[in-house]
């Protein structure tokens, strides 16, 4: 009797654990906006990988109109991500290592594309560059972090 018990927390646990990492992106951007400023990098880069993972599944369909939507909020995401992490002063490593790797797979991404597909996907490369230079220069700034 005692084993089904523990078997039944088990299964009830991790049950609550998968359904946890099925939000998507938009759920968790929805649950960001209303998380205080500490804890809104983190799930805003959450939305930002599931968004990944949910635009490279669209490019390898061959779906390329919904995919450049896809990139578009990756950048949302990222911004937000930068945004909130800079305002708070808090998360700002975890922000920008973070952002790296978005970025690092939308590369990757984008050299399976053909040409005429890259384009959103090399802007939005930029513009991840740019975010992580905003992370690098409020990390090593000498003024007075809060």
């Amino acid at each position: 009797m005692r084993i089904y018990a523990i078997w039944l927390l088990v299964l009830a646990a991790s049950l609550t654990t998968f359904a946890a990492q099925q939000e998507s992106a938009a759920q968790l951007s929805a649950r960001a906006e209303s998380s205080p400023l500490d804890q809104q990098p983190a799930l805003y880069l959450k939305a930002a990988h599931q968004q990944l993972k949910d635009t490279d599944t669209l490019y390898d369909q061959g779906k390329t109109e919904e995919a450049s939507n896809g990139v578009r909020l990756i950048s949302e995401y990222a911004d937000k991500a930068a945004d909130t992490s800079i305002r708070s002063g808090k998360k700002l490593k975890d922000a920008e290592i973070e952002i790296r790797k978005i970025a690092t797979r939308l590369k990757d991404i984008q050299h399976t594309l053909s040409f005429d597909d890259q384009a959103p996907v090399k802007t939005t490369v930029e513009h991840l560059e740019e975010l992580r230079t905003k992370l690098l220069a409020r990390m090593f700034s000498k003024e007075k972090k809060k």
